[in-house]
């Protein structure tokens, strides 16, 4: 007879500071940009930069943005991620725990939690739809990290992506059309994803073309006309080229041509964090009123929305 195994989940985000604070920042920034997927250059140029010069100067900066989105109990990120766990646990009969690349809780202590649970099987859920070298294998990364000190490692199952999965792409046109049904229906819809550098793509990245297909499947789900949807990216760092086009420099030119209506859309994160809640509902949407737009309507996160829950269910269980 087959002995059936003990299974869990782990779902895994990027993570966040544990307390809006300088310190708290500078701790989590200098894991995050220590990374090697996350930024590639020699760690002789790269350290001597990061914590002489971007961790002293970055860090109280982006502590006062996270102060403007923070939530009673935690960063956005947290607090969504947490929902999440426990929306998903409550369809599941079997063990589901979360854990952050960087920061707390983290991957080790998520697996250790199954792995007291006694669960053999994990079936490991990056929350990132469209795969990234610097964000899913990231988490893969740090799995195999972890799993360094367990005598017998768990069976492992790792969803690598999802970015074209029925479910995902229901889900997000839902929450269009609830914006559309609140609001009205914009000009435009922008689907602003996080960027990379354009370098990974050139050497073989296939994020840019999951973010694309993403879309594609969007806007054949909602009806909308090719010149109706509009792909950008977000969150660039340093001088290095990104993808583009630039969310922020949309921003700025899309009055100029008649959007004035606009429908602005994450995909790529699926949980509200600071960079969606301050920088594209606070920053970009003041520089597309500045620049003559009347209406910008942020559609948020799908979050523990529970048509994102089944998805999940979904996932890691087919």
């Amino acid at each position: 007879m087959k002995t059936i195994k003990k299974q869990g989940v782990l779902l895994a985000n990027l993570g966040t500071p544990q307390a809006p604070t300088a310190v708290e920042v500078k701790r989590f920034l200098a894991e995050f940009l220590h990374d090697k997927r996350v930024v590639d250059m020699s760690r002789w140029l790269w350290c001597p930069l990061l914590h002489g010069i971007i961790l002293p100067i970055r860090s109280p900066k982006v502590a006062k943005l996270y102060q403007s989105v923070w939530f009673d109990g935690g960063s956005p990120l947290m607090v969504f991620s947490q929902q999440q766990r426990n929306k998903l646990q409550s369809l599941l009969d079997i063990p589901v725990e979360l854990g952050m690349t960087y920061g707390e809780p983290s991957l080790s202590s998520g697996l250790d939690k199954l792995l007291q649970q006694g669960v053999e099987e994990v079936t490991v859920l990056p929350l990132y739809p469209q795969y990234s070298s610097s964000t899913t294998a990231a988490v893969f990364d740090a799995l195999a990290k972890a799993i360094k000190g367990i005598p017998t490692m768990p069976q492992l199952t790792f969803v690598r992506d999802y970015y074209s999965h029925p479910l995902y792409i229901q889900a997000l046109a839902s929450s269009v059309r609830a914006s559309w049904e609140q609001n009205g229906q914009g000009d435009l819809l922008v689907c602003s994803y996080h960027g990379i550098p354009k370098r990974y793509a050139d050497n073989g990245d296939v994020y840019p073309l999951h973010c694309e297909e993403t879309t594609r499947l969007l806007a054949k789900e909602l009806g909308l006309a090719e010149e109706k949807v509009l792909m950008t990216y977000q969150s660039q760092f340093g001088k290095e080229e990104w993808l583009q086009p630039y969310t922020d420099k949309t921003m700025e030119s899309l009055p100029e041509k008649g959007i004035k209506k606009l429908d602005i859309i994450c995909p790529a994160f699926s949980v509200d964090c600071l960079e969606t809640l301050e920088e594209i509902a606070g920053e970009n949407k003041a520089l597309f009123i500045e620049a003559g737009g009347e209406t910008f309507n942020y559609i948020p996160c799908l979050n523990a929305d529970d048509a994102h829950i089944e998805m999940m269910k979904a996932l890691v269980t087919n």
